[in-house]
This record gives structure tokens, sequence and C-alpha cells, in this order.
């Protein structure tokens, strides 16, 4: 192996590593709130409705709960109230998924430009 792909191979270890306690306080967030999926889930049903008739048909109810539970319920409150589950649900913006969804992709393993020719090729 030469030094590059070491190097390459510890970061990728270094990221793994912070993807997995990230994902672990993210499941603790998650199953306070999977308490209220089935109560909620007529609001998950309308948003996704929203998306659809937005063009968005490749998202479907578990993308959008796993959004809100990575991303606005990141931080598990002491009290949590149905209304507010609920409001947080409505209040989702198409934009404001397509961003978080975007960011995840980035973070996945596959996406690396390592070589000059993958820089290039995103900067066109």
């Amino acid at each position: 192996m030469t030094t590059k792909q070491v190097a390459f191979i510890k970061e990728q270890v270094k990221e793994n590593v912070y993807i997995n306690v990230r994902e672990a306080n993210t499941m603790e967030s998650s199953n306070k709130y999977n308490h209220f999926r089935t109560q909620v889930q007529p609001a998950l049903t309308s948003k996704l409705s929203e998306f659809r008739l937005l063009g968005y048909d490749s998202v479907s109810e578990e993308d959008i709960w796993n959004f809100l539970t990575k991303k606005k319920w990141k931080k598990v409150k002491e009290e949590i109230r149905i209304y507010e589950v609920i409001q947080d649900i409505l209040a989702v913006k198409v934009s404001d998924y397509m961003n978080f969804t975007t960011m995840e992709s980035y973070k996945t393993a596959e996406f690396s430009l390592q070589d000059e020719y993958e820089w290039k090729e995103l900067l066109k």
C-alpha cells in the first residue's frame, strides 16, 4: 500500500467512528419521538402528498421521518408534546429536506474526490 492509500483508509476509519457516535446520539432522540409515530401518521401522509404534488415522487414517509429525527429533533426536549411533533412535520420545507439529503449523500464513503479529474468535473 502507498502512503496515500494508508492516509485515505485512516481518514475513512476516523469518519466512520464519528458517524457511529453521531448515529448513537440520533438513535436516542429518535426513540423518544418514535412513540408518536403512529399518532402523527396523518400529518406524515399529508406532508408526503405535498412533496408528491411538488414533483418529489421518490420521497417516502420514512425519509421525512429520518430527516426530522436526524436534523430537526437532534436535541431531545425533556417533555415532548404531540402538537409540537405535528407542527414540526407540517413545517418541513422541500428545500430543507433536499439540502439535508444532499449533505447526507456527501457524507457517504462513495463520494470522494481523490483525483484531479473528479475535481475538474465537479467544477465545470
